[in-house]
């Protein structure tokens, strides 16, 4: 344990002493993620325990959220879709320990891992990310059916905006006055769309999504592909999963679906993207590291003409 972070040992701790609370073999813990969440597979029990090590959510608004993505990722694999789904051996609710609240899932044996495709042949991202873009497009018939209750893009309201307020106090090094001043106005921009989508973009269909790009979110196995990692899930227009895709993936996708992605619809979903990409600074006095791998996306933003909506100067 001695080369994790020490936010990586402190989930390994919490997430071993909640499995055996909850009856789980974990002799033998170990870390298989360590960025904005931690998470331990409890080994030699097939459960993997997501650890919220740098969320700057209210506890409240976290359970909240576990409880959708729960709900949602529980629906899906009872209907048998491709997904990692809660885990079976434990209650299908948040777990409290040590002032955390955990989520518990099944354990995949992943082949293939992207990161190790780039490395061995980085030209072939491309086709391997198009053609789980177009997976992504039976998920998305699966999701279209669900029947509960979910908020309206709400990784970017309130979240992105709640995240940017505390990057105005920080005062962070990577962005100006000007800066904060556009991000603050496109963030409203999006507020107004939330308020009422129908007005802005009237042929657009909302429905449950993914919520962050199900295709890279996304685990080969030796029987097929599973989606995972939920926690966004939300209510919203198929172009929100479909943001910085790219034109191969997306005429994939098209193909897949039967269906035409609204390019106007899809140029604002990325400009929010990104805007909550920029946003994400804000954990960056928590893990200094990140800092510099944001800083592309935020040149990306600040070369982008500035987010608005259809009909709005």
């Amino acid at each position: 344990m001695t080369s994790l972070s020490n936010r990586a040992e402190r989930a390994v701790r919490i997430a071993t002493e909640a499995g055996r609370r909850l009856g789980l073999r974990a002799d033998e813990p170990r870390v298989l993620h360590d960025v904005f969440n931690v998470l331990v597979h409890l080994a030699p029990a097939p459960v993997v325990v997501r650890v919220p090590s740098l969320t700057l959510v209210p506890a409240e608004a976290l359970v909240a959220k576990q409880r959708r993505e729960l709900a949602v990722a529980g629906w899906l694999a009872d209907a048998g879709a491709p997904v990692v789904g809660p885990s079976p051996l434990v209650p299908r609710e948040p777990v409290e320990c040590e002032g955390l609240s955990l989520t518990f899932w099944e354990y995949v044996d992943e082949v293939d891992p992207i990161a190790e495709a780039m490395a061995a042949d980085p030209q072939a991202l491309e086709a391997r990310f198009a053609e789980q873009t177009g997976w992504a497009a039976a998920l998305h018939a699966e999701l279209a059916g669900y029947p509960g209750e979910l908020p309206t893009l709400s990784p970017l309201v309130p979240a992105t905006g709640e995240a940017l307020d505390r990057l105005a106090r920080q005062r962070p090094e990577f962005l100006t006055a000007g800066d904060l001043d556009r991000a603050g106005q496109e963030y409203a921009t999006l507020e107004a769309l939330v308020r009422d989508f129908p007005a802005y973009f009237p042929e657009a269909r909302l429905q449950a999504l993914h919520g962050d790009s199900p295709a890279y979110n996304l685990l080969r196995t030796r029987t097929g592909h599973l989606f995972s990692d939920f926690e966004d899930v939300t209510r919203g227009p198929v172009e929100w999963d479909l943001t910085l895709a790219g034109p191969r993936a997306l005429e994939e996708y098209e193909r897949a679906s039967g269906t035409r992605v609204d390019r106007n619809l899809l140029e604002v979903m990325e400009g929010a993207r990104l805007l909550q990409v920029v946003s994400a600074l804000a954990v960056v006095p928590l893990m200094p590291e990140l800092g510099p791998t944001l800083e592309p996306a935020v040149a990306e933003w600040r070369a982008r003409t500035p987010l608005t909506l259809p009909g709005v100067s």
